[in-house]
């Protein structure tokens, strides 16, 4: 609200000053009545479906935010977005009126539109519940691109953005803070208090409201929702495939090449059993239950802890290519990110995993949830072993899961794959080997056995797997089932047997939805853009392009490492522990998520980082929101500060005092000897401040 006071003559009558100090009460009253009706009728409007003027949804990427589908309905002077079309989650309100619009050019077909504040202010209603600051809204409408679309959209939007209806907003303005009541800004500073507890990261999910912490200069990495996984049958069908006449010779030439034990890191593989995407992508698939280690976390037993771990570790098994499919073999240096969003805890896991080695092949990953509590950090050594009729490939390494709020650190270990029926019989993929994952902290292991089917086997016994949970020497429970199905696990102290993990169709349905970088914003040695001529190549079934793609890219390798000579090779985000001989990541966070000073997790050109609440500056001195609890204060800034108080006491005093002399003047009256006496003590006591402070 915005006040104007015009001067009026002074009246000296008393009966005057007392009506006019009634007529006052009655237009205070008048007006608190008259605000709350208009601000009634606007939310009334706002609530009101028949007065939308259109609604549709829109795909949005607002400061910081990646690409989101979001239903709009706009209304006069005002976009309402929601995240679905039942209008039942609210995520903010767009005042158009200050509002600039340009049309943004897209490769894409559709129009692409850009709403800004032209001096780089929040465009976000001042009231916006759990919003996030927002300089500027990209919204893009996908729908053929043609001048007709594009001259309908721009004239509907100019005509409702700029100046119509201003009147519904005119008295929106606010003074100083934005705020024309004190309760308004109390109830604004506990939301902004709530908000902030929260924590949160950098996507277009967030709902919090940091508009005074966060920088709108801060850069973070835009990601968009991949499409849909291609995800292969549950049981043998997907693991089997047979071998076409052609490819059958394309086998026996290179089969000429092996003999039994050999190691075939350095053997090339015609691109018919390529699986069209890096091994540095495959290693992401672990993660699209991530949601289980958030859960794990919160586990106060460390029992249970471990039985959810397991539960995770299952989860990562069931995503099967179609057909018997080996993923490319990493470039050094290639790097791979990704991130997926968490709804229930509002947070993000983010992935990164670069190729750190390419003989031995080594490639190292990272994952890491600040929020949710967890990361998880370790390297891969990818071996292949030629048996005749069959081949291991063996993942040599150890994964490290770390709760950050516990201190526990969970030691991984992974199976191999097993391929048979290469010169003879049906082509079989399967995985074989033992694995655990240890606890030192708490002393609970859990062991699973991945069997491969016996020659005689029947169907049924087609991806088993079977294991125990102890503590220490003691079996607490054991495991077993498919690892592409049900796997149940018997309690040994009760009895009771129960699932451990089923990727049924309900929990299909929670799997994450994985957030990618798009292929333009790709760096030119990320895995998508580095292999999407070969990738291309396969999906179309042009086999000989897809070598000869390849063949490019394995002899620009070859060509590098001869430039290269005897310089060894500096990966850009992993470094290697000399005493454990792992890789770690460079920019590793382990401390736990302080939701005091935190505000959001986010990653820029592979680097995973946390944007922590600036340090204020007031005056000569610099704090944080938390300094009460963690600086240690001088002596001599105490006494500056009673000083100041006592300052602020004696002016309030003397203002008081100068206040009833000039009303007893105004009415004729002496000054009492009382007042006099304590008007000298108070001049002497100021005089005494001066005389110290210089």
């Amino acid at each position: 609200d915005t006040f104007l006071s015009l001067p009026l003559k002074e009246s000296s009558s008393p009966t005057e000053k007392l009506a006019r100090k009634e007529s006052l009460k009655v237009q205070k009253m008048n007006y608190r009545q008259e605000k709350k009706r208009a601000t009634k009728e606007l939310f009334s409007a706002l609530k009101d479906p028949s007065v939308v003027i259109m609604s549709n949804w829109l795909k949005i990427r607002g400061t910081l935010k990646s690409w989101t589908k979001l239903w709009c309905a706009l209304k006069p002077g005002v976009l309402l977005i929601y995240k679905s079309q039942s209008l039942e989650h609210w995520v903010g309100t767009v005042l158009l009126n200050a509002c600039k619009l340009i049309e943004r050019p897209s490769k894409k077909d559709g129009f692409c539109f850009k709403l800004y504040h032209p001096l780089e202010k929040s465009i976000w209603a001042m009231k916006v519940r759990h919003g996030f600051l927002c300089l500027s809204l990209i919204m893009y409408i996908t729908k053929p691109s043609t001048p007709s679309f594009h001259t309908q959209v721009i004239m509907f939007l100019c005509v409702y953005i700029f100046r119509l209806n201003d009147s519904m907003l005119e008295n929106s303005h606010m003074e100083n803070d934005g705020y024309s009541d004190k309760s308004e800004r109390e109830a604004h500073e506990d939301s902004d208090t709530a908000a902030n507890d929260t924590g949160g990261r950098l996507t277009e999910e967030s709902d919090m409201d940091q508009s005074d912490d966060l920088s709108p200069f801060l850069q973070a990495t835009a990601y968009v929702e991949q499409d849909e996984e291609e995800m292969g049958e549950a049981g043998e069908a997907s693991q089997v495939e047979t071998v076409s006449e052609e490819n059958k010779g394309l086998i026996w030439t290179l089969l000429k090449q092996l003999r039994p034990g050999m190691d075939l890191s350095k053997v090339v593989l015609p691109t018919f059993i390529l699986e069209p995407r890096s091994f540095l992508d495959k290693l992401s698939d672990y993660y699209y239950h991530a949601n289980l280690l958030s859960q794990a976390v919160t586990e106060e037993s460390p029992y249970c802890r471990m039985k959810q771990v397991l539960r995770w570790y299952l989860s990562g098994f069931y995503k099967k290519p179609k057909g018997l499919k080996k993923p490319y073999n990493p470039i050094l240096g290639e790097t791979f990110r990704c991130c997926w969003l968490h709804p229930q805890t509002d947070s993000c896991t983010f992935y990164i995993a670069e190729q750190v080695s390419h003989h031995p092949p080594v490639s190292a990953f990272y994952i890491s949830n600040k929020k949710d509590g967890f990361c998880i950090g370790g390297s891969i050594l990818a071996k292949s072993k030629f048996y005749g009729n069959s081949l291991s490939a063996i993942l040599d390494g150890k994964a490290r899961l770390l709760f950050l709020t516990r201190d526990e650190e969970y030691v991984i270990t992974m199976p191999y794959a097993h391929c048979k029926g290469i010169l003879y019989g049906t082509m079989t993929l399967e995985l074989g080997g033992n694995i655990t994952i240890e606890c030192e902290k708490t002393k609970y292991c859990a062991e699973l056995e991945f069997k491969l089917k016996p020659f005689l086997g029947s169907s049924c016994n087609v991806n088993r797997v079977s294991g125990k949970i102890r503590m220490g020497e003691d079996v607490l429970a054991t495991v077993d089932g498919h690892w592409d199905g049900e796997v149940l696990l018997h309690e040994k102290r009760t009895g009771h047997q129960g699932v451990l993990w089923s990727p049924n169709a309900g929990v299909r349905k929670q799997r994450l939805r994985r957030q990618v970088v798009q292929l333009e914003q790709q760096g030119p040695f990320e895995s998508e853009r580095l292999w999407t001529h070969v990738t291309s190549a396969i999906i179309a079934k042009d086999q000989n392009k897809a070598t000869q793609e390849k063949f490019v890219l394995e002899e620009t390798q070859r060509q590098e490492a001869r430039e290269r000579g005897e310089r060894p090779w500096c990966p850009r985000l992993f470094t290697l522990n000399t005493d454990t001989s792992e890789w770690q990541y460079k920019y590793a966070d382990t401390k736990p998520w302080d939701s005091d000073s935190c505000l959001v997790q986010f990653e820029k050109d592979g680097i995973i980082q946390a944007k922590v609440r600036p340090r204020r500056q007031h005056g000569a001195f610099t704090y944080s929101h938390t300094w009460t609890g963690q600086q240690k204060v001088s002596s001599a800034f105490i006494c500056v500060c009673v000083c100041v108080c006592v300052c602020v006491c004696v002016f309030r005093n003397l203002r008081a005092l100068s206040g009833q002399l000039a009303r007893r003047t105004q009415q004729g009256e002496s000054l009492s000897g009382h007042h006099c006496f304590i008007l000298c003590v108070l001049l002497l006591f100021q005089l005494l401040i001066n005389y110290v402070f210089t």
